[in-house]
Order: structure tokens, then sequence, then C-alpha cells
């Protein structure tokens, strides 16, 4: 996955993604060593999109940059701004 994609992502949504990915590079161990991979360079890109989970989560701990708990829709905030203002006016 790109960084982009990732980052539009809950922390939960991250947390249960990175699970996944933890599940299926295990499986892909295994199957691995019974021989039986199809493609080897999976095990790789699996690895390194925990990776960069881990890295976003890690920002997130230090402030660095925070995650979105709750993604808010443009049309809902333009919403949301027109009846702030209404209240403002009627003041």
């Amino acid at each position: 996955m790109k960084m982009v994609a990732l980052r539009d992502l809950t922390r939960e949504e991250l947390l249960q993604r990175k699970h996944e990915i933890t599940e299926e590079l295990f499986n892909l161990r295994m199957r691995k060593t019974l021989k039986e991979l199809d493609n080897p360079l999976k095990l790789r890109t699996l690895r390194r999109d925990i990776a960069r989970i881990e890295t976003i989560l890690s920002e997130d701990r230090a402030g660095i940059k925070q995650i979105v708990d709750a993604p808010i829709s443009i049309l809902d905030k333009r919403a949301d701004d027109r009846s702030q203002e209404k209240v403002d006016d009627d003041q």
C-alpha cells in the first residue's frame, strides 16, 4: 500500500490492517518452508507495508503527524460552516 492511502485511515483501521498483514505474512512464511510459495517478493512487500503502518503509528505517538480518528467529509464541514454562519448572523 502507498503511504498516502495509509494516511487516510483511522487508527483502528491501521491496527486492523497491520493485524491482517501480519497474519498473511505468517502464512506465507509457513508456505515458504514447505516450498509452496509462488511469489517470494510478496514477503518483502508485506514487511514493508507493516513498516509503513508502524511509521505512521509512531509519528502519531511522537506528535509529529496526528492521525485523524474520525474522517470528516468536506461536504459535512461546509454544511457545519454554513450553519455556524447563520447562528452568527442571528446574534
